[in-house]
C-alpha cells in the first residue's frame, strides 16, 4: 500500500494534509483498544459455539429476553443491537430457521414488524447465558479493578454519546 500522503516523519508535520497525527500515547491507546476489542469479541463468539449461537444471535436474544413480552420492533432492535436493518433481517432469517425467533406484522404500522422470541429461543438464551457470563467474567471483568470498571464505563459512555450525537440521520 502506497504511503503517498503520509509524511516521512509525522512528528515533523503533525497536521499534514489536515490530519492531526496521533502522538505515541494516543497511538498506543488506540492500537491496544483495537487489538483487545477484536480479540475479546472473537473469543466471546468462539465461546458460544457450543450453543450454536454467534455473538449477534446472543445479543438479539438477550435484548428480546429483556423486552416486554419478549418482543420488540425490528427497527428498535436493530438500533439497540447495533446492527443495520439489513444485517438484522439476515440474522432473523437464520434465527427463524433455528426456531429461536419469529416475525409478526405490526398492526398499527403496516410496514413495521416485531421480532418475537419463541420458547425455543428462550431455552437457547437460558442455556447459553451462564457460559457467556462466565466467559465475559474470565476474559474481561476479572482483569479489571473496580476503578478500572468505572473508568471504562465513563470513557465509553463519552464515546457512545459523541457517536450518537454525530450520527448521520437516515
Amino acid at each position: 500500500m502506497a504511503r503517498q500522503n503520509l509524511p516521512e516523519n509525522p512528528k515533523q508535520n503533525p497536521t499534514h494534509n489536515g490530519a492531526q497525527w496521533l502522538n505515541p500515547s494516543e497511538m498506543k491507546a488506540w492500537r491496544q483498544y483495537i487489538v483487545a476489542s477484536r480479540r475479546l469479541l472473537e473469543a466471546l463468539d468462539s465461546d458460544l459455539d457450543n450453543h450454536d449461537l454467534s455473538m449477534s444471535d446472543y445479543e438479539i436474544l438477550a435484548q428480546l429476553s429483556d423486552a416486554p413480552d419478549r418482543r420488540m420492533r425490528m427497527s428498535e432492535l436493530a438500533d439497540i443491537a447495533m446492527l443495520s436493518r439489513s444485517r438484522l433481517s439476515h440474522r432473523m432469517k437464520v434465527m427463524e430457521k433455528a426456531g429461536w425467533v419469529k416475525r409478526e406484522a405490526c398492526p398499527i404500522d403496516k410496514r413495521g414488524y416485531f421480532a418475537v422470541m419463541t420458547p425455543k429461543g428462550w431455552k437457547a438464551i437460558v442455556a447459553a447465558a451462564p457460559d457467556h457470563v462466565a466467559s465475559v467474567r474470565m476474559r474481561f471483568v476479572d482483569h479489571l479493578t473496580k476503578a478500572d470498571q468505572g473508568a471504562l464505563a465513563t470513557i465509553f459512555e463519552k464515546v457512545a454519546t459523541s457517536l450518537r450525537q454525530n450520527q448521520p440521520k437516515d
